[in-house]
């Protein structure tokens, strides 16, 4: 495909997504109906649909509306480019600029439109980063680098260095976590490769191994992942010697989770119906996920104030149900990968105050300014 071709794909696919479609189904059904794209080409036209979901607010701003044909010309021209290159109404590129496109005149961007940040969260975000917040929401604005969790129950960092650039993937070590590695070249060759295949290294962002790195794990600790998912956290905590029962609400999420533990040679019990007590529970609670934008962009302009509010409700009956499965002593861990104080900060207090015999150890909040994602960690003894 030539690269207006792809401009013109991802034109389209943005059109389904800007429609309802979730963007990794939009870009799925696009692939599977379009078997002449190579796997260079899908990337391409991958980034392109990221890199304007990412940037919405601002790229429609400089695109002069909010379409795929509107998110696709002010990409190119925030990029510094010339959208006539693209746009040239050849073959399969995109039809020629009108005179209104060609003429862009586009008024100066308000703070929220530059940083693409929603207007009914602006105030929130403003408060919860304080100093942090133009930074941060800069960053949520950029792709995401590729972390990988190296399972040291079985490699070291620097051995499965060695592995991966034997197999043309080159790495470097992260500060955020003794377990991470940042993949520096080649990403796209990971899963065909024999070291993630045989469970040595997991896909994995650096501050949530950071999260678990901070927790006091020893070996033969019970834990509960009382909100498992799809068992990276989980994986993680068996790594470090922890007996892991994981749980969530819906099964459904955990339906990975054992193929995942075998290759990793991890022992991890599955139940639905979590009994007697443990050393530890871990809360990974739904969210708002506005630490990991900049991995799911679609996210940002899907929340809406009347599901946050029910995910706060949500959060608020985890931290009561969970805390019954810890023995007296035990830890509860409260996890979520948020930037916003009513999901953070304000819960914890709200839990301490309707139940007193806790007290809180430890409170880590991660940005993207630190290297992964936005993480906030709350570690409290009962």
């Amino acid at each position: 495909m030539t690269p207006a071709a792809r401009h013109q794909a991802a034109i389209e696919i943005l059109e389904r997504i800007l429609s309802g479609t979730a963007a990794e189904q939009a870009l799925t059904a696009w692939a599977r109906a379009s078997r002449f794209a190579g796997s260079k080409d899908r990337a391409a036209i991958r980034d392109l649909v990221f890199d304007a979901l990412r940037c919405k607010r601002s790229f429609a701003h400089l695109g002069g509306s909010e379409t795929g044909r509107g998110l696709i010309l002010g990409g190119l021209r925030a990029a510094g480019e010339d959208p006539a290159g693209i746009f040239t109404g050849l073959g399969y590129a995109p039809s020629q600029l009108t005179p209104t496109e060609t003429a862009c005149n586009a008024p100066p961007m308000p703070e929220a439109v530059a940083l693409d940040c929603p207007d009914w969260l602006y105030s929130d975000l403003r408060a919860s980063l304080g100093d942090g917040f133009v930074p941060v929401m800069q960053a949520l604005r950029q792709r995401a680098p590729v972390f990988l969790r190296v399972n040291v129950a079985r490699i070291s960092r620097a051995q499965a260095q060695v592995s991966l650039v034997a197999e043309g993937i080159a790495t470097r070590p992260h500060p955020l976590a003794p377990t991470a590695l940042e993949i520096t070249e080649n990403p796209r060759a990971l899963q065909g490769s024999s070291t993630y295949r045989d469970g040595l290294v997991e896909l994995q962002d650096a501050a949530s191994q950071a999260v678990i790195g901070a927790l006091p794990l020893s070996p033969g600790l019970r834990v509960l992942d009382y909100c498992a998912g799809g068992g990276g956290k989980s994986l993680a905590l068996a790594a470090q010697g922890a007996k892991v029962t994981a749980h969530d609400a819906n099964p459904q999420r955990m339906r990975d989770l054992p193929a995942r533990a075998t290759r990793a040679d991890a022992q991890i019990t599955l139940t639905q119906t979590p009994a007697g007590k443990f050393d530890m529970v871990l809360t990974d609670v739904p969210c708002s996920g506005s630490g990991s934008w900049r991995r799911s962009p679609d996210a940002k302009w899907r929340l809406t104030a009347e599901k946050l509010a029910e995910l706060l409700q949500v959060q608020s009956k985890i931290l009561d149900e969970a805390h019954a499965f810890l023995r007296p002593g035990g830890y509860l861990a409260y996890i979520t990968c948020s930037l916003l104080d009513q999901e953070n900060k304000q819960q914890i207090q709200d839990f301490l105050s309707r139940t007193p015999n806790y007290r809180l150890l430890l409170e880590r909040r991660l940005t993207p300014l630190d290297g992964g994602d936005g993480f906030y960690l709350a570690l409290l003894q009962g």
